[in-house]
């Protein structure tokens, strides 16, 4: 043991730093969308089991193995077998992947954050046209939300080949978010411990104040009510509880949501990138690590239930703004079209009197029908959006609509910074604490320096996120950096400490810290039932790339205001295979490595005997 080694004030600071680095944008804007997918309410099924068969096994695994070790990954798998050091290796390439494109979300929510102080928000309003003669042909094709997110924030170019000059405001703002950073991790658990009460508690309070004032919206129920009900399409006859049920069972019957709760439980734990290991590593030795496992599987899962809930109730207010926003301009132009007494048509009697204009005025009605609006609540609800779509244009189309916009606004983005910022604290630590662990390394530089290269090196990579077509590159890396080599990772990790290092084994160090015996619910989903679910999540994804074919991306097109789908250019497929390849094949290349090193000392030994 390394009596030198730094620690946490308490254990509840531990557990904070945890809670803020699983507790993340995930949560806030992936969960609601898988929600929303598979059936709602049917859809904590399958995301419950996995839970208790996955996340919670293997999180409790990675706390142990850093405590125990009291190493970064690199170091801790190197204890357990020096055949394993490449597995670290593998874990530190794909944090700093995840470090270089993750804080450009956090200079984006620093920029939403600076305009949320303007009167009108300058999302809320479409601008005027060159000439000043109405409003901007784009923004009126799209929307005043998706213009500002596509044109003002990113000035997104029409595909990933035009990569177009680095936007200086954004830069700015990930200048500053590295800035955040390295500030929080200056002198390691000393400041980063102080940091994580704030990260962690305050998304909190602001998803608290959101719920109050999301539940009291116009229209929230009828986004809660979407949320956990069938959507249209499924069979409504007879009994709508027998439908329902129908509906549920035929979602617990289809593997994608299976899949779909496993991988959301796999990635929003942060399992694979070393940052658990990095966190527990600065644990007293006998840490109840088990008990801590369990609290952070627990509220991390809890904390993705409760932001559904908040975001379908502002989801629901956005969408009945809307259609009946809508619904105005229908009754508008038919009451301009056949001089109708103003307030004579109202939503209520609008498809009576359309009947009725239809049939009295067969003619004229068919000149006005084109013209019309098909408005429609359901269609409207119907729109699923994750990921950045969510955050900076679903959410502020709601926030624009709502009284004292401006405080929601600063609320929202200020919430989803911290959010943003907590996960960054785990990454960064993926990186540093193996770095800092080395003998060679931390005795040229102080800590000081080697998070701020690490910090610099990122910044000045994380810059091409910020060019014209760098979202398209945030979306590969975001798509493709993590996914296959975490799970890798994970299978690689989990075998080794039962199978290599030795569950037996293990579970007498478990004992020696914590002063419990390991119970079968751990060995057995150690030994057998979390590495065959990941193996499976690994075929799955493996043989959907195969499967597809051709890579595709989303890209924006000015002239209709909307997304296209287009094939992704031969280097950027090229870029794609190395970032799969460049941290997957670090856990063979370590292995062949060391092996070459014992062969050739061991010949050196034979040698001189």
């Amino acid at each position: 043991m390394d009596e030198a080694r730094p620690l946490w004030a308490t254990p509840l600071q531990f557990v904070f730093a945890c809670i803020s680095y699983a507790v993340g944008l995930g949560n806030v804007w992936r969960f609601p969308y898988l929600c929303q997918m598979y059936g709602g309410g049917s859809f904590l099924v399958p995301y419950i089991i996995m839970l208790t068969v996955e996340g919670m096994p293997l999180l409790y695994l990675e706390l142990a193995v850093g405590q125990r070790m009291r190493q970064g990954s690199i170091g801790a798998w190197r204890t357990i077998s020096p055949y394993l050091s490449g597995v670290g290796v593998a874990s530190v390439v794909v944090s700093f992947f995840l470090s270089m494109y993750y804080n450009v979300i956090n200079a984006w929510a620093f920029w939403y954050l600076f305009h949320s102080f303007q009167d009108p928000l300058p999302w809320s309003v479409c601008p005027l046209n060159g000439n000043r003669t109405g409003y901007d042909e784009e923004c009126e094709k799209a929307s005043s939300t998706q213009y500002f997110w596509y044109r003002k924030t990113l000035n997104i170019s029409p595909s990933i080949q035009e990569s177009g000059a680095v936007r200086w405001e954004p830069a700015l703002c990930l200048i500053l978010a590295w800035l955040l950073v390295y500030l929080c991790i200056l002198r390691g658990t000393e400041s980063t411990g102080k940091v994580v009460y704030f990260t962690a508690l305050l998304p909190y309070c602001v998803l608290i104040i959101y719920l109050v004032r999301g539940l009291t919206l116009h229209g929230a129920t009828n986004g809660l009510a979407y949320m956990f009900t069938p959507k249209s399409g499924i069979p409504t006859r007879g009994s709508p509880a027998l439908s329902l049920l129908a509906f549920q069972m035929e979602q617990l019957a289809n593997p994608k949501a299976w899949i779909n709760a496993a991988t959301q439980i796999f990635f929003s734990l942060g399992l694979g990138f070393g940052s658990l290991i990095a966190f527990a590593s600065y644990n007293e030795p006998s840490n109840n690590c088990q008990k801590h496992a369990v609290i952070v599987s627990i509220i991390n899962s809890s904390t993705s239930i409760f932001a559904s809930v908040v975001t379908f109730s502002i989801y629901g207010f956005k969408a009945t703004f809307n259609y009946e926003s809508c619904l105005n301009k229908v009754i508008l132009l038919l009451t301009n079209s056949f001089d109708l007494e103003d307030g004579f048509l109202t939503v209520s009697n609008l498809e009576e009197v359309k009947s009725y204009l239809a049939s009295a005025y067969p003619s004229k009605y068919s000149e006005v029908f084109p013209q019309m609006k098909n408005c429609s609540l359901e269609s409207e609800l119907e729109t699923a959006v994750q990921g950045t779509g969510l955050a900076f244009i679903v959410y502020t189309e709601a926030i624009k609509n709502m009284e004292v916009s401006q405080l929601w606004s600063v609320l929202y983005f200020f919430m989803l910074l911290m959010l943003g910022i907590g996960s960054m604290l785990g990454n960064t630590a993926a990186i540093l604490t193996p770095l800092t662990d080395s003998k060679v390394i931390s005795s040229y530089l102080p800590k000081e320096a080697i998070s701020g290269l690490v910090c610099l090196v990122s910044c000045a990579i994380g810059l091409v996120f910020t060019m014209e077509a760098g979202n398209y590159w945030f979306d590969i890396f975001n798509d493709y950096a993590a996914t296959l080599s975490l799970l890798l990772i994970v299978l690689v990790e989990t075998l080794a400490v039962c199978y290599l290092y030795g569950l037996r084994r293990f579970e007498s160090d478990l004992k020696a810290m914590t002063g419990h015996a390991l119970n079968w619910y751990w060995k057995a989903m150690w030994g057998g039932v979390s590495p065959l679910l990941i193996i499976s999540l690994f075929v799955f994804y493996l043989s959907d790339y195969i499967i597809t074919g051709t890579l595709q991306y989303q890209a924006w097109d000015a002239s209709q205001g909307q997304l296209v789908t287009k094939d992704y250019p031969p280097y950027a497929l090229a870029i794609i295979g190395l970032l799969v390849a460049s941290s997957t094949m670090c856990i063979p290349l370590g292995a062949l490595g060391t092996f070459i090193v014992r062969h050739l000392k061991r010949g050196d030994t034979a040698s001189v005997a």
